[in-house]
């Protein structure tokens, strides 16, 4: 039996949610070094919040554009802090793609992390090289459509999407945070992943699993 998009959607956040969970002391720490230490606690918070209210919708007759569009609000709901309005903003933006085309090809994959990007971009108003979760989904967003446009099957595109995800995250030890709590550190930011950008890396991981199963493993060491 075909399982629908809004299914595969409502799993999607709920690996998202228990990949987060498993990484929470993480992410918490390493926002305890240029941070408020919550980053780990909050994620979690909103995507339990996203999962529990998809939970009580009959996923066999609402869109999936309607999944997104209430994972946005949940989530919103859930996290006051400004995580909670750049991930509502970004899957608001992925739930304009599933209103036109609710299928799961390749191309709306991709459309999906391109938009979710746009949505992070435009409510933060940030950039690549700010330290932030934008130097994940930037460069994840750019190796989607590279490998997509040239032809790869859905497998290798999402390998090159952790790849890129996971070398944006990295690069952030490099960079002096220009927005957020962290930048208030100025250079002492210096040597430490965001921990956006981390948090970034582990929604993609769950998305790609949600999407093509284990297939595709990253070959880019994570921090």
């Amino acid at each position: 039996m075909t399982v629908s998009t809004s299914r595969v959607l409502s799993r999607m956040f709920s690996d998202v949610s228990v990949a987060i969970d498993a990484e929470k002391d993480r992410l918490t720490a390493l926002d305890g070094a240029i941070g408020d230490a919550d980053h780990g606690i909050t994620m979690s918070l909103g995507f339990s919040a996203v999962t529990n209210e998809l939970a009580g919708m009959d996923l066999d007759r609402v869109a999936a554009s309607a999944v997104l569009a209430s994972a946005a609000a949940a989530f919103l709901n859930a996290v006051g802090a400004s995580t909670g309005p750049l991930y509502a903003s970004a899957f608001l933006r992925a739930a304009k793609v599933m209103e036109t085309d609710e299928s799961l090809s390749i191309a709306n994959q991709v459309a999906i992390i391109e938009a979710m990007t746009a949505g992070i971009q435009a409510r933060g108003k940030g950039q690549r090289g700010d330290k932030t979760m934008l130097d994940c989904w930037i460069p994840a967003t750019e190796a989607a459509i590279k490998a997509q446009s040239g032809g790869a099957d859905v497998s290798a595109v999402w390998a090159d999407i952790i790849d890129a995800a996971t070398a944006g995250a990295n690069a952030t030890r490099s960079m002096v945070a220009a927005r957020g709590r962290a930048a208030r550190l100025g250079e002492r930011s210096l040597g430490h992943v965001d921990p956006g950008a981390a948090s970034a890396v582990i929604i993609l991981r769950a998305m790609m699993k949600s999407f093509v199963g284990d297939q595709a493993p990253a070959r880019q060491g994570l921090f």
